[in-house]
C-alpha cells in the first residue's frame, strides 16, 4: 500500500470516530474503530487504548495483526481486540469494525424485544439484528471474539446485550451508516415504547424494498460525507476538500437525473 493510501484510510479512520462521538456514541475513552489494510488483509489498523475515539491522529492510530496483536504503533491496544480480529477473520467482506455503547441500544437491550420496522432506520435492519448474550462482560479472549462473529454471521448488526453494538461494512462509511441507524432505530422504537407501545408498522409487502432503499451505498457516503462536514463546521475547523459541497464530491447514483 503507498503511503498516500495508507494516509487516506488513517484520515478517514479519524473522520469517522469524529462523527461516531458527534452521533452521541462516544463514551469517554472506551468503545474502539478498526479499518482493515487494503494490501494486507490479515492487518488492520484500531483505535488505541486510553484516548476517546474521537482524539485519533495518524500517530496513535495503532496496527494490530488478525491474532490480535499489535505490530506497530507506541499506543496500547484495547482489550477488546477480538471483536475485530475475529469478525475480519471470518468475513473476508468486512474492511470496517465498529464496537461503541450508544445509550439507546443498551437500554433497548435490556427490554428482550426485537426491532421492529417501525420508522426507516427500523426497516433497514427488519431482517432481524441478533443479540449476543453469551456474556455481558467485555469480550476479551479470542473464543469470546470467535462466539461474536459466529453471532453476527453473515449480517452488519449486532447488539451485545447490556454492553453495546457492533456494526461491520464492506467500508468505513457502510460501519459508520451501520451504527448511526441502529442507534436511531432503538431510540425511536423506545420513544413508542414509552407511549406504550408501536402499533402500526411498515407493511410487510414494503418491507424488502425499502430496506435496500435505505441502505444504498450512495446513502451510506453521502451521509458520511455529511457527518464529517458537520463536525468541521461545528469545532470551527476547515472542511478537507474531498467533504465539501463540491458536485463532484457526491455519489448521485441513487437519484433520477443524477
Amino acid at each position: 500500500m503507498t503511503q498516500v493510501t495508507h494516509r487516506a484510510l488513517r484520515e478517514k479512520l479519524i473522520n469517522a470516530g469524529r462523527v461516531l462521538v458527534d452521533e452521541g456514541q462516544g463514551d469517554y475513552v472506551w468503545g474502539h474503530i478498526s479499518a482493515r489494510l487494503p494490501d494486507d488483509p490479515g492487518r488492520f489498523l484500531m483505535k488505541p487504548g486510553c484516548i476517546g475515539v474521537e482524539e485519533m491522529t495518524p500517530d496513535n492510530i495503532i496496527t494490530v495483526d488478525i491474532e490480535g496483536e499489535k505490530v506497530a504503533g507506541d499506543w496500547p491496544r484495547h482489550n477488546e481486540v477480538y471483536i475485530h480480529s475475529e469478525v475480519m477473520r471470518a468475513r473476508p467482506d468486512v474492511n470496517c469494525v465498529i464496537h461503541t455503547h450508544p445509550e439507546h441500544a443498551i437500554a433497548f437491550s435490556s427490554l428482550g424485544k426485537p426491532l421492529v420496522a417501525m420508522s426507516n432506520d427500523g426497516t433497514m435492519f427488519s431482517a432481524g439484528v441478533p443479540v449476543f448474550s453469551e456474556t455481558t462482560d467485555l469480550i476479551v479472549t479470542k473464543a469470546r471474539g470467535q462466539a461474536v462473529a459466529r453471532t453476527l454471521g453473515q449480517g452488519s448488526a449486532l447488539i451485545l446485550r447490556n454492553h453495546g453494538i457492533v456494526a461491520a461494512g464492506r467500508s468505513i462509511e457502510e460501519a459508520v451508516f451501520v451504527a448511526v441507524k441502529l442507534e436511531r432505530a432503538c431510540r425511536i422504537q423506545l420513544l413508542a415504547e414509552w407511549a406504550g407501545g408501536p402499533k402500526l408498522l411498515v407493511k410487510p409487502e414494503e418491507l424488502a424494498d425499502k430496506r435496500k432503499r435505505t441502505n444504498r451505498g450512495d446513502s451510506q457516503g453521502n451521509a458520511f460525507s455529511y457527518l464529517v462536514r458537520r463536525w468541521h463546521r461545528r469545532c470551527g475547523c476547515e472542511v478537507p476538500d474531498q467533504y465539501q459541497l463540491k458536485i463532484e464530491n457526491f455519489d448521485r447514483s441513487g437519484y433520477k437525473g443524477g
